[in-house]
């Protein structure tokens, strides 16, 4: 597979490298510290297009592929993750599904807002018992004619607070299980509607997770995505592109850890030179470059499968499990090169370790991919 990259796509990646060392740099240990929403940044990412970047341009979007939008989420995630996970719900999970499943009415109501920034998405599937099981929905749906009324809880909701458009996954139809389930668009503002306190998270504090309640919310039924009982399907094929999102914001935490590592140990002098020239340096340095390496292809082969139009789920998930690894490793690593320094949040590397982990998490845990990886390499 050819991964040499085309003027357009290079671009992309340089624009949001200077978008990422310009905008969001600047204030980014601070706004961890405050868990501040970056809201000026995410503006400005809307205006350059980074929140709409795969969506057909009628809708306002950027028309781009998905290896550009890997490449932007790289260089974001380098910097500020928080910034990046915003970037990735709206695109991924919200933006894409709608396009790809919406109906025309829907999209532009919704979808030429979502890709301006003008308003940001939400994707609600989680719930207190219903993670990785996600057939087990309790928020329910009740077809009530006109309109569905939605009762039940949602949680780990990015975006919760400061969303507008929420794509909420619900229970119509209990004896049909997993094929009874629908997708719903719900409206910040409506009644019964209720935003949950803010979360206090170990990484991605930037980004503003909550918990979500619904109590007798009226939702007309045509916000519904898609034919009725559609609403796992729709969440399934939506997460299949989210991962290749968050394999991304993987590869970009391990890549910004590695080259502050690299950076610091050319600086640094022990024994009467460099760090780097320590074998014991030396070693970490070149696992944590091999590995990026590994994790970046196999990201990239993923997003190229996905714009191919070829089935790219197996892919997907070997990218997610494999970067989310590589991300938890190079920042442990990028810690014990600063030593002292890089357990101060100064030197950055400490946070970047702490965004690591939710990559392990987030759009299906590391044990959920394998599961994945095992289902479709038994197919093949």
């Amino acid at each position: 597979m050819n991964f040499e990259l085309t003027e357009e796509q290079l671009a992309v990646r340089d624009a949001a490298r200077d978008f990422a060392q310009t905008e969001l740099l600047p204030g980014v240990i601070e706004r961890d510290n405050k868990q501040e929403y970056p809201k000026e940044q995410v503006k400005k990412m809307g205006e350059l297009g980074f929140l709409g970047m795969m969506t057909d341009p009628k809708y306002n979007g950027g028309g781009m592929d998905s290896v550009s939008y890997v490449l932007a989420m790289e260089e974001l995630s380098k910097v500020d993750s928080s910034c990046s996970v915003i970037m990735s719900v709206n695109n991924s999970l919200v933006c894409w599904g709608l396009e790809k499943y919406g109906n025309e009415e829907q999209k532009e109501k919704y979808l030429t807002k979502l890709t301006t920034g003008e308003h940001i998405g939400a994707f609600c599937l989680s719930e207190p018992e219903a993670g990785s099981d996600a057939t087990s929905q309790r928020t329910t749906a009740v077809d009530m004619g006109d309109h569905y009324l939605l009762n039940g809880t949602k949680n780990w909701i990015t975006n919760g607070g400061t969303a507008s458009t929420y794509i909420v996954i619900a229970q119509t139809d209990p004896e049909k299980k997993h094929k009874g389930i629908n997708a719903l668009i719900v409206e910040k503002g409506m009644e019964g509607f209720v935003v949950g306190k803010k979360e206090d998270k170990l990484g991605i504090r930037g980004s503003d997770t909550h918990s979500l309640m619904f109590t007798d919310v009226k939702v007309p039924k045509a916000n519904r995505i898609g034919e009725d009982g559609f609403g796992f399907n729709f969440a399934m094929s939506t997460l299949n592109g989210g991962r290749i999102g968050i394999a991304a914001q993987a590869l970009g935490i391990a890549s910004g850890a590695y080259e502050l590592a690299l950076q610091y140990s050319k600086e640094r002098k022990a024994f009467g030179k460099p760090i780097s020239q320590h074998q014991g340096i030396q070693f970490k340095l070149s696992e944590m470059a091999t590995n990026i390496e590994a994790a970046r292809l196999l990201v990239l082969q993923a997003a190229a499968l996905k714009d191919q139009g070829k089935n790219f789920v197996k892919e997907a998930a070997m990218a997610k499990l494999f970067a989310s690894k590589v991300a938890m490793e190079t920042t442990v690593e990028a810690v014990q090169v600063h030593g002292g320094y890089g357990f101060v949040k100064e030197y950055h590397v400490e946070r970047l370790m702490r965004d690591a982990k939710i990559t392990q998490i987030y759009e299906g845990t590391s044990e959920i991919q394998k599961i994945v990886i095992g289902r479709e390499i038994l197919k093949d």
